[in-house]
């Protein structure tokens, strides 16, 4: 394979902003705001989750970054977006492979993509059959990323909600996979408790194989088990956090292929029964001293921060990384309720996010929270964070009126901070890009990529 892609030609009494009526392309920059919340461009895909059936959805899920160009995820294959001008961000191509939930690593000239579930019927990966019954993850060859090419199927007796990528390592590039819930397991594993580590030879990407099956730690309760995602740094620390469960799971990853476990962490009231909800994302600040754990109550469809929910359902919280001692928590200010109208309810959680990458010293968190919105947080002194800027979206207009009326889900998948710039991958409509213009992130370093859930150094 060649080795580079071929391109194609402040605290919550921050002012707030309601913008005038502009057209629905630039629907981000009517919403609700701080002031140094700057609406750029919006590339749109409009998109429903419930007003469409499984096999025909398509909505937006997460992103990575290779230089100017942007990978988005959806249920539909993957979406490839010119962003080098952020106030004009262009769709180049839309390759289409037909099964949730499209989870991204990008790493030069090879995209890896999670395949979630077995489906009852064949489905199409860019023209060729995916039968009926199969999951795991999709290995393409992106040298040319307008055309990619399909080189390997890694089967996953789980199939894979998410992928990490955990660096390179003689030549193959590492990728842990992870599950949503144990529901469909197969291959003598109904309980799921493993992290899947994949092996993708950059020079042979078609050799893409499963090497290890990494098994977690933590009592198992009524919640779904298995990494739900992995936030990996790299550098001189060598670490990764699993959001698994009730419990998050902290491996020193000095051997990537063969996690060595450090410690284990669980908060009250987080992924435990009757609650609905686990552990499901981790991040790491850049000096990877703080790991930043959310959660998902309510599995992510229900509407779990409004002003009355208890604060544990609309947190993020911050532990040691070489502890796992709770250092603070940061509480989402603004409450997500019902449209009084029309009653939609608004999805929330604190769902997918990254660091600014800081030589200041500063710990500042940029947050995609459903329909929350976009959030960034500074919480250099972990047991006070503040809230510097946010921009959050109005509940969406209900699919049907009924009865019983049908309410959509949305918002923010996840929003993140790559080369001065924010990016919010949104549900229903397309991406979004927002400047924030405020000295919390003075000095960003720029990055040549970013696959958000691995930092690739330390500062």
């Amino acid at each position: 394979m060649r080795k580079s892609i071929r391109w194609p030609a402040a605290a919550f009494a921050l002012t707030v902003v309601v913008a005038a009526a502009l057209p629905a392309w630039a629907d981000h920059e009517t919403r609700p705001r701080t002031r140094n919340m700057h609406a750029k461009g919006h590339s749109p895909h409009p998109a429903t989750f419930f007003g469409e059936p499984d096999g025909v959805r398509h909505i937006s899920s997460d992103l990575a970054f290779w230089g100017r160009l942007a990978f988005q995820g959806n249920y539909d294959g993957w979406r490839v977006i010119d962003i080098s001008d952020p106030d004009d961000p262009v769709e180049l191509a839309h390759p289409s492979c037909n099964g949730d939930q499209g989870d991204l690593v990008v790493w030069e000239n090879v995209l890896v993509r999670s395949w979630n579930s077995k489906k009852a019927v064949d489905r199409l990966c860019l023209d060729e059959i995916v039968p009926a019954g199969w999951e795991g993850v999709h290995v393409f060859d992106i040298s040319d990323p307008l055309d990619p090419d399909l080189v390997a199927s890694v089967e996953l007796p789980c199939g894979s909600h998410t992928a990490t990528a955990a660096g390179v390592d003689d030549g193959d590039l590492i990728v842990y996979s992870n599950i949503s819930s144990s529901a469909g397991c197969t291959g003598g594993d109904p309980a799921g408790d493993f992290m899947d580590v994949i092996a993708v030879p950059l020079d042979d990407p078609s050799a893409a194989s499963l090497i290890h099956r990494e098994p977690l730690e933590g009592p198992a309760t009524a919640v779904a088990t298995g990494c739900h995602d992995v936030g990996v740094i790299l550098g001189d620390v060598n670490k990764a956090a699993c959001a698994s469960a009730d419990t998050i799971n902290v491996w020193d990853i000095a051997d990537p292929r063969d996690p060595a476990l450090l410690f284990t962490i669980q908060e009250p009231g987080v992924g435990q029964a009757g609650t609905g909800g686990r552990w499901h994302s981790a991040a790491f600040t850049w000096d990877g001293e703080v790991i930043v754990a959310g959660w998902e109550p309510g599995g992510g469809a229900a509407p779990e921060c409004e002003t009355t929910d208890p604060d544990v359902k609309k947190s993020a919280f911050f532990y040691d990384a070489d502890t796992g001692a709770k250092l603070g928590q940061w509480v989402l200010p603004r409450g997500q309720d019902a449209d009084p109208v029309t009653g939609a309810p608004q999805n929330c959680t604190i769902h997918n996010y990254n660091v600014v990458p800081l030589r200041s010293g500063r710990y500042v968190l940029v947050s995609g929270n459903y329909q929350a919105g976009t959030w960034v947080t500074d919480f250099t002194d972990p047991a006070n964070p503040v809230t510097v800027g946010w921009s959050d979206p109005p509940a969406l207009p209900p699919i049907s009126a009924g009865p019983p009326p049908v309410f959509e889900l949305g918002g923010a998948w996840s929003s993140y901070w790559y080369n001065n710039f924010i990016y919010e991958s949104d549900i229903t409509t397309g991406l979004n890009a927002f400047r924030l213009s405020d000295a919390a992130t003075g000095g960003a370093i720029r990055l040549d990529h970013l696959n958000p859930q691995t930092q690739e150094f330390t500062l």
